[in-house]
């Protein structure tokens, strides 16, 4: 048997909203979602696809129905991939529904650049990027202004505004970027 009520409450207050917020976006009331949350009560599971739906969720991941286990673990080397021109990334993090965070790492080549000028952001609004130079000098450039870091320098920024990383150096660079996504509007 799936108990899912102390995982709708967790969902519910991460997510920042209120029992009768998740009510009507859901259509459920908000005192059977209480009982529910309470383990006094299970739902159905056109109640449980209903509150899964006004969590911004499929019911497979409400119900964790589509993971293996608590911990899911990318050995090195196992990331996806990608890259072009000299910027060589790899996400460190699977690939989990319902998952709000993104470890990547990103190799730049001298002379190379994670995106281009004037490139529409890649991330959803109200997203947050914080990144760690872990070797090399890079030039964050964020809604225009220019930033210069350097080894071990870390910085936080609005991932949602145009932005992207540029290595002015002779050197390779390797950046360490996570990217929180947005808060949900309700």
């Amino acid at each position: 048997m799936i108990t899912v009520g102390p995982r709708i409450r967790l969902l519910r207050e991460n997510a920042g909203l209120s029992l009768r917020d998740l009510a009507d976006r859901s259509g459920v009331s908000a005192p059977m979602l209480s009982q529910v949350e309470r383990g006094e009560t299970s739902p159905t599971l056109a109640v449980a696809s209903r509150i899964a739906a006004g969590l911004d969720l499929r019911l497979s991941q409400l119900l964790r129905l589509d993971e293996d286990g608590v911990v899911t673990v990318v050995r090195a080397g196992e990331g996806r991939r990608g890259g072009a021109d000299g910027h060589d990334y790899e996400v460190l993090t699977p690939p989990l529904p319902g998952q709000r965070a993104e470890l990547s790492r990103h190799v730049l080549q001298p002379g190379a650049r994670t995106g281009a000028a004037g490139d529409p952001p890649r991330h959803e609004p109200g997203s947050r990027e914080t990144t760690l130079v872990e070797r090399g000098t890079v030039v964050l450039l964020c809604d225009g202004e220019p930033h210069e870091l350097r080894d071990g320098d870390c910085v936080t920024f609005d991932a949602d505004l145009p932005h992207h990383f540029e290595n002015p150096g002779p050197d390779e660079a390797v950046i360490l970027a996570i990217v929180s996504a947005g808060l949900r509007r309700s």
